[in-house]
């Protein structure tokens, strides 16, 4: 009888749920995912109190799972601020990727970190650049297709959404700059803030030299790392490296449902289309692994939406996991 209670009550209970910042592009996605969901009570807080440190602390400490969309400095700040054990905080900033005391939030990686999200108290969530990067990176490094001190060069671009709402009201604003109707590359001195997890979480020696672009459309982004076969530990062929990728993400080889998804080769490193376009994922949480290109010269892709896999759908699925539940409660694949 006892033991019919226990389930009973574990089926029916909701999670107390506190997002700080939820003003913000991902704290909005993330409520919107939370839409229907009768296991969880967001814990409001009003409108002038949001930047009301005392009011902050007393809803981190009295929700079950805090979730953070604040800049890095004010993540840090709010992290401090709780007190409660039982409360179990993801922080959606930069401000925590690469603490050691945080799992990091990309389960699909390896075993270790989905273990390490499901046991925690602290999560990081990825960056979508960092995410599209680590999906590529940490599976040639941990599988000895590329050395740790490979020269790794990335490509990508995202929609404007990832800007922040700022840059949203900018393209979407009358008589805006000509320049924004073309793509428009940035982070020009190679500084940009998700470098150190790149090279963390995949295991480089040095940080990777990075070319994002932000274009003319709402969300969805790509992330390409290019491969040239002599350089490589060891001698594969463009289908050699898919056939890495494909086993890594293997959903057999992981417990629980993976959101990573290789695309099938289509024999000689050739796509069925000439195109990858950028936009395709956008509104999913799921992302996908592209191969291509030749055994000279091999080109790795990742495709999601930067709201998604890169934001808040990325969130939302560690929370799942940390609750114990289908890590796709919510999500749209």
């Amino acid at each position: 009888m006892a033991i019919f209670f226990a389930l009973r009550y574990s089926v029916f209970m909701s999670y107390k749920i506190f997002i700080d910042g939820k003003e913000g592009t991902t704290g909005l996605k993330i409520l919107e995912r939370f839409e229907n969901r009768s296991d969880i009570e967001i814990l409001p807080i009003a409108e002038d109190k949001r930047k009301d440190e005392s009011e902050r602390q007393k809803l981190i400490n009295a929700s079950d799972f805090t979730i953070l969309c604040l800049p890095d400095d004010a993540s840090r700040v709010s992290a401090s601020l709780c007190t409660n054990p039982s409360t179990r905080i993801l922080d959606a900033s930069t401000a925590h990727r690469t603490n050691p005391d945080w799992a990091y939030g990309f389960p699909e990686l390896d075993q270790s970190f989905r273990s390490k999200i499901e046991t925690s108290s602290r999560v990081a969530v990825p960056g979508c650049y960092a995410s599209g990067f680590a999906a590529i990176g940490y599976p040639l490094v941990k599988h000895g297709v590329i050395g740790a001190d490979y020269p790794v060069v990335i490509h990508a671009v995202s929609g404007y959404s990832g800007a922040g709402k700022k840059a949203i009201a900018l393209y979407e604003g009358e008589n805006r700059p000509a320049a924004l109707d073309s793509p428009r590359q940035y982070a020009l001195t190679q500084a940009h803030k998700h470098l150190p997890e790149m090279k963390q979480i995949c295991g480089l020696d040095y940080e990777p030299i990075f070319n994002p672009y932000v274009c003319d459309y709402f969300s969805g982004m790509t992330v390409t790392v290019s491969l040239t076969g002599r350089l490589l530990k060891k001698k594969m062929s463009a289908k050699n490296v898919w056939e890495v990728f494909a086993e890594h993400y293997d959903p057999a080889n992981y417990k629980g449902r993976s959101m990573v998804n290789v695309v099938p080769f289509m024999g000689e490193g050739c796509l069925d289309e000439p195109f990858i376009a950028a936009n395709t994922m956008s509104g999913r949480c799921s992302m996908e692994v592209i191969v291509y290109g030749n055994d000279d010269r091999i080109v790795v892709t990742t495709r999601f939406d930067n709201l998604g896999k890169g934001a808040s759908g990325a969130a939302v699925q560690c929370l799942n996991i940390m609750m114990g539940i289908d890590e796709t409660t919510g999500l749209t694949l």
